[in-house]
C-alpha cells in the first residue's frame, strides 16, 4: 500500500526535519471509527495529519485531483477518494459510510476548499451529516497555516465530539448544531495556536 510505505519512508525524515509538535496527541489514539476534521490551508495538509496519526485516514478530496490517470492512480492508491463540490456528491458519501461501517478514520476538511487567507472559513455541514448519520465521533485538528514559513509541524488535536450527545443539548437542526460544535473548536485551537507561536 502507498500510503503506508510513504508513510515508512518519510517518517523519520519529517521527526528530525519538521520536527512536529502535537498537541493533545493521545486524543489520536483511539481504536474504532471516527472522523478526522480538519482546517484546511495547503494541499500538505493530508500529509500532515498522516504523519501524526496513528491511524491509517481515508480522506476525502476534490475531484478535479483524480481527473488524470497519474493523479486517479495517486490519489487513489493513498486511501484517497473523489468527491464533487459542485453538488451533493451521494458517490463519495456512499464511500465514507463504507469506510465508518469498517471501523476505519475518514478525514474531511469540512471547509470544502483552501482558505485563501489562511483563516478558518465557513464550513459546509458534510463532516455533521455523516457523524450523526454513521454515529462516528469527530476529531477536530488543527494544523498551522505557517508550518513551512517557520519549518516546523505545529498540530493540536481537539476533544472528541459526539454529534448525537451535542445534537441533543442543542436547539436548531442537529446538522446545524453539530456544524456549529465544529467550527467552535477549530475556532479555539486556532486561537491557541496563535499563542504558541514564538
Amino acid at each position: 500500500m502507498l500510503y503506508v510505505l510513504i508513510v515508512g519512508l518519510l517518517f523519520i525524515p519529517v521527526w528530525v526535519i519538521l520536527r512536529p509538535k502535537v498537541v493533545h496527541h493521545e486524543r489520536l489514539f483511539f481504536k474504532g471509527k471516527a472522523i478526522i476534521v480538519s482546517n484546511h490551508w495547503s494541499m500538505a495538509d493530508p500529509v500532515l495529519i498522516a504523519f501524526v496519526s496513528p491511524r491509517i485516514i481515508h480522506f476525502m478530496a476534490k475531484a478535479e485531483l483524480f481527473q488524470s490517470w497519474i493523479g486517479n492512480l495517486f490519489f487513489r492508491s493513498i486511501n484517497a477518494f473523489p468527491v464533487n463540490r459542485e453538488k451533493t456528491d451521494l458517490t463519495s458519501m456512499r464511500k465514507a459510510k463504507e469506510v465508518l461501517d469498517a471501523g476505519k478514520v475518514f478525514g474531511i476538511f469540512p471547509e470544502g476548499k483552501r482558505a485563501v487567507r489562511r483563516r478558518l472559513d465557513e464550513l459546509e455541514k458534510g463532516a455533521a451529516f455523516m457523524a450523526l448519520r454513521c454515529d462516528a465521533p469527530i476529531i477536530p485538528v488543527y494544523t498551522d497555516p505557517e508550518t513551512f514559513k517557520r519549518f516546523r509541524i505545529r498540530i493540536i488535536v481537539g476533544e472528541p465530539i459526539h454529534a448525537k450527545e451535542v445534537a441533543a443539548q442543542g436547539k436548531g437542526k442537529p446538522v446545524d448544531v453539530v456544524t456549529e460544535a465544529i467550527r467552535n473548536s477549530l475556532m479555539a485551537m486556532e486561537n491557541e495556536m496563535e499563542r504558541m507561536r514564538p
